[in-house]
């Protein structure tokens, strides 16, 4: 069984990207708060251990070369954040081999790219497309298996 502190950063990392890969090529915040919900600081103003391991998980991004940020807003946030030209590069890598339930009602392959023009099929099974349907799905084996092969 996995440790969940590791299930935890496969799925804050995912929407990490995500959310900065929305916001591509502006720059933009990232609040912890916005990915893991409203944490209560404890007696000594000092954070949950889930939530200093998200705002890690962004900083890891970064040291990483995954993404860019000008500075942090004290532990609640990273500013002016935006993915590098890796992260945008690996996004946009087509995988075929991934789980992807984007075409679940399909017969074949042959029937996807009869139905639809082969460019806009491509895209379905684009990394960043992968990393949607994982958190929808929010499956943690499925979340495992895409940031795997992503960060592998």
């Amino acid at each position: 069984m996995a440790d969940l502190n590791i299930l935890d950063f496969y799925k804050d990392t995912a929407k990490i990207l995500l959310q900065l890969h929305r916001s591509f090529p502006r720059k933009a915040e990232v609040y912890v708060e916005d990915l893991i919900g409203a944490d209560h600081v404890d007696e000594f103003g000092l954070h949950s251990k889930r939530h200093e391991s998200c705002f890690g998980a962004m900083l890891w991004l970064s040291d990483e070369g995954y993404l860019r940020y000008q500075s942090t807003i004290r532990q609640e946030a990273i500013d002016q954040a935006v993915l590098t030209a890796k992260a945008i590069v690996l996004l946009g890598t087509i995988n075929l081999k991934l789980p992807n339930t984007n075409f679940s009602n399909r017969d074949s392959k042959d029937t996807i790219k009869n139905d639809i023009p082969s460019f806009e099929t491509k895209e379905h099974f684009a990394m960043i497309e992968h990393i949607r349907t994982a958190l929808k799905s929010q499956s943690s084996d499925q979340i495992t298996i895409i940031m795997r092969d992503f960060l592998g």
